[in-house]
């Protein structure tokens, strides 16, 4: 009889048995790879487990894992059994559904997968992620949970995510990222995102740039949804904040007519960085908007909510000595957001990055976004079919005069950033989720081996 970690594993072996559009290269969004019929289908044979609790369905370019992650957070400190979907995952497939901060356990995920079988094979040309998608809202519905997060994939209109009916939508930072699948302009790709907007459904907004906010609107209007726009309803004001984490309290602004006028008050979060409280920000609107609707969620809840957010792999300190720090940053909006926050915590130190990127990935904009912060460059390669040579980021990293090394693997990579390193130095490790994510589990197995 195999054991559980067997049974995993060929569960595993199974749900990537079938497409998986985020492992393949050249992505074209057309209607017969990218549609709602086959989830529709499913959702049904499954019995609409998706209907069967109140949802907050999030997309964005950056800050949706974020933001998603703090209002889980609240949400669970106040005590409302909140469900959390996420993609991808940074280390082990089970961070993709939790409920608060436990996540699916290898069990579970077993049985799940025993049990959707059936229905799946009634689905012609299912894809990897719709099964994960319809296995988190099943597993949601079984657990009978008042709410669930729920973070779109990728886009938003056709997103497997988008059969839900929430109670509420949030669209964080829009930026350009995957342009071959969503469109080569930012109005087209914000047109993708407002997708998830839903007829007399409010809709709370990250700050945006005019063409992306310009789509939304005209998304929000034509379905009759109101928005409200974060930057117009609040002003931030960082407090004390350092690698340890970082205060902050939200101003009502003067035309702020939907919430009456008040301060809030301090909070503390670990995660850091400007573009975090600008998540930290949207989540306080969308819970307004929660209370607004009669859920009693208190200040104190918000504030607990908050100090005790997990989400790991954004400026995550994996080591103090030496220091060493990942990031899921991967596209030119976020290695920009990325500079800024190690430019504000880390100004005299040097910058050693060990970077990576998926084959998509505009490389010479994010590199052209960090080079002036950055000391030496590390090239390397994450085991991931999309990922993008060593050596094409080096043709690039030489054009633009970056002093650079390339390595074959992540381990190499890491010893010599290590090699490179002096107690004046931090390591760095972005580049895609799955650099971070590897960096994060080497370190680890060599601290593991020593001990």
């Amino acid at each position: 009889m195999q054991n559980i970690d067997e049974q995993y594993q060929l569960a595993l072996d199974y749900i990537y048995s079938f497409i998986d559009y985020s492992l393949t290269r050249n992505l074209r969004y057309s209607a017969e790879k990218f549609n709602l019929s086959r989830m529709v289908t499913f959702m049904q044979l499954l019995g609409n487990p998706q209907l069967d609790y109140k949802v907050i369905h999030v997309a964005g370019t950056k800050g949706k894992g974020s933001t998603s992650a703090m209002l889980t957070s609240i949400l669970t400190s106040a005590g409302i059994k909140t469900g959390f979907y996420s993609s991808p995952h940074m280390l082990e497939f089970n961070e993709r559904i939790r409920i608060g901060r436990q996540l699916i356990t290898n069990q579970e995920l077993v049985d799940l997968v025993d049990e959707i079988k059936p229905f799946v094979a009634q689905v012609k040309e299912l894809t990897s992620f719709e099964i994960i998608t319809g296995m988190a809202f099943l597993y949601f519905s079984r657990q009978k949970v008042d709410f669930a997060v729920i973070e779109v994939g990728m886009g938003g209109r056709l997103d497997a995510t988008n059969v839900v009916q929430p109670l509420l939508s949030i669209i964080t930072s829009i930026s350009h990222d995957h342009m071959k699948v969503l469109g080569s302009t930012l109005s087209k790709i914000a047109g993708e995102k407002a997708g998830i907007v839903k007829p007399g459904i409010p809709v709370v907004i990250s700050p945006q740039k005019k063409t992306a906010k310009d789509a939304i609107l005209t998304a929000a209007s034509e379905k009759g949804a109101q928005v409200l726009q974060s930057d117009r309803l609040y002003n931030i004001v960082q407090g004390a904040h350092s690698l340890d984490g970082q205060y902050f309290h939200f101003v009502s602004r003067k035309e702020n007519t939907f919430i009456a006028q008040h301060s809030s008050p301090e909070f503390f979060m670990l995660l850091i960085g400007r573009h975090q409280l600008e998540n930290a920000r949207t989540a306080y609107v969308a819970l307004e908007v929660l209370k607004d609707k009669g859920f009693p969620i208190t200040e104190d809840q918000i504030r607990d909510g908050y100090r005790n957010i997990d989400w790991p792999g954004r400026m995550e300190i994996i080591s103090r000595n030496p220091l060493i720090i990942v990031d899921g940053a991967h596209n030119r909006d976020s290695f920009r957001k990325f500079k800024n926050t190690i430019d504000a915590y880390l100004p005299d130190k040097k910058k050693l990055l060990i970077f990576g990127a998926s084959e998509d990935k505009e490389v010479e904009l994010m590199l052209g976004r960090i080079q002036s912060s950055l000391d030496v460059l590390i090239i390397t390669k994450a085991q991931h079919p999309r990922a993008l040579e060593g050596e094409v980021i080096a043709v690039k990293a030489e054009k633009m005069n970056i002093k650079y090394h390339i390595t074959d693997s992540v381990e190499d990579a890491l010893a010599t950033a290590l090699r490179l390193a002096d107690d004046q130095t931090v390591i760095l490790a972005a580049g895609s989720i799955f650099i971070a994510g590897a960096v994060k589990n080497v370190w680890e197995n060599q601290l593991l081996r020593k001990k």
